[in-house]
């Protein structure tokens, strides 16, 4: 019989030379042992380990032939599916580093971060390409049908090489590129001890590439022999995720806090379905993690804490019951994460006092592409710590060792789990004409609803409507970067030390309240604004009230559509629901979806004058 130290022993060492190398070696590795273990799936394609392998040399050998070479960065514009990850890897296998692109994105946004990231060549669906007008070279990949099988050039790259370039908000007004290196991402998703993945699971791929999130649900699944599954849906709804989940098995999900929250609330069937549950982004409410684990005790709950500088998590913590007695703690480093809480002199603090969290160990990014300047101020190299990233967050350490979180240091915040820079939208308000000064903060209309609110100073001359200033900045910026709500004001408030009071502004931003309704709501009219008024955190009464001038978002989108499935039984699609964003136009489609179901339920029932 083996000795169980031998076991652990070998498991350990595995991981240490697999952390090693780059990524496609873990895949190449799988594809030898278990060629036939399924390895991503999307709903159309279906591909094993060595049907993946194959497919992604074969378009490595493709990619060498148009060009690339060895340490090219090439940026990646594809519609979410099981071609993505073939895509990936076989840009690696080239030599290549990915720059993965988001097709939501405006086009000043994309244009930024080829050039920041230094990418020469941009490839991936033809059509997106075509519609997004990228800069610079590009190539539409051909399907694997055209591709004839060659030896993949080189090697592939090794645990130093820059496997992603991910971009996060930055204060200047321009995003921040990080170097993400392979041996990274290997080393914090194999054989991992903060979160449980098999080869017997599928672990749901829902993120967009521009997301580090992303990163842990691909990776955790093709460095274990696990399989990915991939949702190929743009913008699923509540229920198309159960679908998904249930459809393939999911048995392993990441979902950014304020998606769990929602889901947490409603009590979804999705938690039914899943065995583990990592969750990350913004500080998770115990109230929401005590009903999961209450609802569904079999679910593992992992609250993952981590910059992108760091690879996606830096610390981790299995949540139990008793931790939601109090604010639930991020945990402890992980994965060749160190952590270090320091003072404004950059030494330890004592035992249990708050400090700076920075971030140490082997996981640390390369920096941020072509910004040697501000690479060199967030990495420092400590005199006795070495490396370190500075988070800019506070916490403190419990006699254990685990961290609890406690804000942070500058304006930085999170909103739906992406990263905000403030400062990137205010300078972007300030480039309008019409606008002196800015300020933008969170308001928290209900507990689980984050939304950006921006002020802005007018400058001398007309008066600039909030609306077109935001239309504005929708065509340059990213919509997660774009406010739910601008207010023009006579001054921005200061505090005595003459900077911005956000707290101040949080205050001055109130409900968008609705004024005398032009003209009675419909009784379907009343329950699709009864529906918007508990979403939005205010009272809606006109027909014509628009959900995005109410502060509604993407997440919102889903609330609504989530509670008139569960009250009128009609599903909305969210391109459906964004088309007709009015009270008036929601109810038209909700009539429209109900005459519909009666009809197929009743063939005989009367048709209107139309024949319809």
């Amino acid at each position: 019989m083996t000795n169980p130290e031998t076991l652990l022993d070998d498991r350990k060492e595995t991981t240490v030379t697999v952390a090693r190398t780059g990524l496609p070696a873990l895949v190449a590795r799988h594809a030898a042992h278990t060629p036939h273990a399924l390895a991503v799936a999307d709903g159309d394609t279906t591909l094993t380990y060595a049907q993946l392998a194959d497919a992604a040399r074969r378009l490595a050998t493709y990619l060498h032939q148009q060009g690339v070479r060895p340490g090219d960065f090439v940026a990646l514009l594809m519609p979410r599916s099981a071609r993505t990850v073939v895509a990936q890897l076989a840009l690696w296998w080239a030599g290549a580093a990915c720059v993965p692109l988001d097709p939501a994105h405006p086009r000043p946004r994309t244009a930024a971060m080829l050039e920041d990231s230094g990418a020469t060549l941009t490839v991936g669906d033809s059509k997106l390409l075509e519609a997004a007008g990228t800069p610079g070279a590009t190539l539409a990949l051909p399907g694997d049908e055209q591709l004839a099988y060659a030896q993949t050039p080189g090697d592939g790259p090794g645990p130093d090489d820059t496997a992603f370039v991910m971009f996060t908000s930055g204060s200047t007004g321009r995003p921040k590129g990080v170097a993400i290196r392979h041996g990274a991402i290997a080393e914090l998703v194999t054989d991992p001890t903060y979160v449980t993945v098999t080869a017997r699971d599928r672990v749901l791929l829902h993120s967009p590439a521009t997301f580090d999130g992303s990163t842990f649900e691909v990776w955790s699944a093709l460095a274990n022999g696990a399989a990915v599954v991939v949702c190929t849906t743009e913008r699923p709804s509540f229920e198309d995720l159960a679908k998904e989940v249930e459809r393939h098995g999911v048995t392993v999900a990441f979902f950014t806090t304020a998606l769990f929250h929602q889901l947490a609330a409603r009590r979804s069937r999705v938690f039914s379905l899943l065995r583990t549950v990592v969750v990350g982004g913004e500080a998770m409410a115990a109230q929401h993690a005590r009903a999961v684990l209450r609802a569904f005790p079999w679910v593992e709950l992992v609250n993952g804490y981590g910059p992108t500088e760091a690879t996606t998590f830096a610390t981790t913590h299995r949540v139990v019951d008793a931790d939601c007695d109090g604010p639930v703690p991020i945990g402890r480093p992980m994965a060749g994460a160190t952590s270090h809480i320091l003072d404004e002199a950059f030494l330890p603090v004592a035992d249990g006092a708050q400090g700076e969290l920075w971030i140490g160990g082997s996981r640390l990014a390369r920096g941020y592409t072509r910004r040697p300047e501000l690479t060199a101020e967030r990495f420092v190299d400590h005199p006795t710590l070495g490396r370190l990233y500075r988070t800019g967050d506070l916490v403190s350490a419990r006699p254990d060792g685990v961290l609890d979180f406690h804000g942070r240091t500058d304006d930085q915040v999170k909103v739906r789990g992406f990263r905000i820079e403030p400062g990137e939208i205010e300078h972007a308000l300030r480039e309008q004409p019409e606008v002196d000064d800015a300020a933008v903060t969170v308001r928290r209309p209900t507990p689980d609803d984050a939304r950006l609110a921006a002020f802005v100073v007018a400058a001398p001359g007309p008066v600039p409507r909030p609306d077109a200033l935001l239309a504005r900045l929708t065509a340059t910026l990213p919509a997660h970067l774009v406010p739910a709500e601008l207010t023009v004001v006579d001054r921005l408030p200061l505090t005595t030390s003459g900077k911005v009071d956000r707290r101040a502004l949080a205050d001055l931003a109130t409900a968008a309240e609705a004024i005398g309704a032009a003209e009675p709501l419909t009784p379907l009219q009343q329950a699709v604004a009864d529906v918007w008024s508990r979403s939005l955190g205010c009272e809606v009464t006109r027909p014509d009230a628009d959900f995005l001038d109410l502060g509604g978002h993407s997440l919102l989108a889903l609330v609504v559509a989530e509670e008139l499935r569960e009250d009128l039984g009609v599903e909305l699609s969210l391109p459906d629901f964004f088309t007709t964003p009015t009270v008036a136009g929601h109810a038209a489609l909700v009539e429209r979806a109900l005459l519909a179901a009666h009809t197929d339920l009743h063939p005989d029932a009367p048709k209107d004058t139309d024949g319809h």
